[in-house]
């Protein structure tokens, strides 16, 4: 029996998830004041557990504290949002490399179980479905994170998690579904990862992630 997996979740790591969930989903929007008292009600926190909380997700720079005024979401920037695809180029290109290279069989099922996951609901969006949004956004995350799963390294894998996160929260608010461009770079990635071609697949990583900043700012998202 494992003890860290039966402890019951405490009020403080429940309030967390919540939070910091909603945060990544847009739930509370970017520049959101996060009044204590608002919060407690919504998430049934006292105010000592939700300070903690919230200063836990100001050092994963989801959350702005304004001194004595209080608590802010995260404001959205492109500076930030370029700094952000910077770094998951950098991370998940040279974890792509490393993965590609140690990936065994049970790896590449997985990443075509995934990667036809995801092609349905592309074809659900493509066919003007907009509620398979929130699934499209889940298994293009867990495409890209077992792109690189066979990397062998867990401190790359987590810090790479944090960025895409990050990422994330601006994909689902202002970046959005691309269409059919997305739909051809996702296959290209699986493709490349079947073969083991890091370089192509380095080269449609970087297409991928910056064609989604170039959608958001000429789109005025931000």
């Amino acid at each position: 029996m494992n003890a860290v997996l039966d402890r019951p979740e405490t009020a403080g790591e429940r309030a967390y998830r919540a939070i910091r969930a909603d945060i990544l989903r847009g739930v509370l929007a970017p520049g959101q004041k996060l009044k204590l008292d608002a919060l407690r009600d919504t998430y049934d926190a006292g105010i000592g557990t939700l300070r903690e909380t919230l200063s836990r997700l100001v050092a994963e720079r989801l959350v702005v504290a304004e001194g004595q005024r209080g608590f802010e979401v995260a404001p959205f920037s492109a500076t930030e949002l370029r700094e952000l695809a910077a770094l998951r180029l950098l991370l998940e290109g040279h974890a792509m490399e490393q993965s590609f290279r140690a990936g065994d069989v049970e790896w590449e099922a997985r990443v075509v179980a995934v990667h036809h996951k995801l092609s349905q609901v592309q074809d659900r969006l493509g066919g003007g479905d907009a509620a398979a949004l929130d699934a499209w956004r889940r298994f293009d995350a867990q495409f890209h994170q077992t792109l690189i799963a066979a990397c062998g390294s867990r401190t790359l894998m987590a810090t790479h998690a944090a960025v895409f996160d990050r990422y994330q929260r601006y994909q689902n608010r202002a970046l959005g579904f691309r269409g059919e461009i997305a739909v051809r770079e996702h296959a290209v990635l699986r493709d490349a990862a079947l073969s083991r071609d890091a370089g192509n697949a380095r080269a449609v990583l970087r297409v991928h992630i910056l064609g989604g900043v170039d959608h958001a700012l000429a789109n005025g998202a931000l």
